[in-house]
């Protein structure tokens, strides 16, 4: 089977390792080009040892590349600024975009909750490493009870954020906030990210608050333990830290949160998870480039198939 082409846009950390993600794991998709800024960045370097073709002019120096021609998906690793522009010059070329910033131009794509409802849009988001930690989470809740408010708290080691993670810090907690509602079902979301300067650094730790309907515990619980099933099938090193927890709100002490309107009574669920990262650019700590760029890889290559199935029709 002929692989389609991809490039990457951004030689940082996330770039970098979707990059070796691709060459090492994919029976899909194959590594066509690769793009930075900075020529002596570690990314374009490795992957011009690797033997990808490789342009440190932007998305300009990737038009340029006669490889460009060939190339059917292209991920935008850079941040949510840049990622406007990037977006307007590759839908003019008539390519396919997979968005790793939180620009969230296009339709949020959380694998195990909607990886199927948006393989014929022009352009995906994969909200944040935190949403793509959490949101399955809030919805394994919500297919059970009705969750009417959703927080996460991403913590993450400090080394594992790069320069594009570090500029785009309010727009992760922006666009993840707002795929908790949309993808994850609830009502209300709040997301926190914690950049954890801890030696030797820790690994990627999150936590899912639910506030929701009172509800069959154990159905809930066991909704969670499938659903991290279904997200360990593309990133192994995802786990639950602890049992779930759960704590009933009664009439007589109701829970008041500013992002809630009037008081709520019923159960708050807490999950607690740990992701460890394959190590395949940055150690294992970085469970949040793990999630991330296999989040990617997983959706692309359902585009890929996507695009076969509709050029063989």
């Amino acid at each position: 089977m002929t692989k389609t082409k991809v490039a990457i846009i951004g030689s940082g950390n996330i770039g970098t390792d979707l990059m070796i993600k691709v060459m090492r794991l994919s029976s899909v998709l194959e590594m066509g080009a690769f793009v930075g800024i900075d020529p002596e960045s570690d990314g374009l370097k490795r992957a011009q040892r690797m033997g990808v073709p490789i342009t440190a002019d932007g998305i300009d120096g990737l038009v340029a590349m006669p490889e460009f021609v060939d190339i059917g998906i292209v991920f935008d690793a850079t941040s949510a600024g840049a990622h406007k522009h990037h977006d307007a010059v590759l839908r003019a070329h008539g390519k396919r975009v997979v968005d790793l910033t939180p620009a969230a131009i296009g339709p949020y794509v959380i694998p195990p909750v909607n990886g199927e409802a948006a393989l014929d849009a022009p352009n995906v988001n994969m909200v944040t490493c935190g949403g793509q930690a959490t949101i399955p989470i809030v919805a394994a809740v919500n297919r059970v009870a009705k969750v009417h408010y959703g927080e996460i708290v991403a913590s993450i080691a400090s080394k594992s954020a790069g320069p594009g993670t570090r500029a785009n810090i309010d727009e992760f907690t922006e666009t993840t906030s707002q795929a908790i509602m949309d993808v994850g079902g609830a009502t209300r979301g709040k997301a926190i990210i914690v950049l954890n300067p801890a030696e030797p650094p820790l690994i990627m730790r999150d936590t899912v608050y639910c506030l929701c309907d009172d509800a069959d515990q154990e159905a809930i619980r066991q909704s969670v333990h499938d659903m991290v099933a279904e997200v360990q099938s593309y990133v192994p090193g995802y786990r639950l830290k602890q049992a779930v927890q759960f704590e009933h709100i009664g009439s007589n002490r109701p829970l008041r949160i500013p992002e809630m309107d009037g008081e709520f009574t019923g159960l708050k669920v807490s999950v607690f998870l740990e992701v460890e990262g394959a190590a395949h650019y940055l150690p294992a700590y970085a469970g949040n480039l793990d999630i991330m760029t296999s989040a990617a890889l997983k959706t692309a290559e359902k585009i890929a198939l996507r695009m076969r199935e509709g050029a063989a029709a």
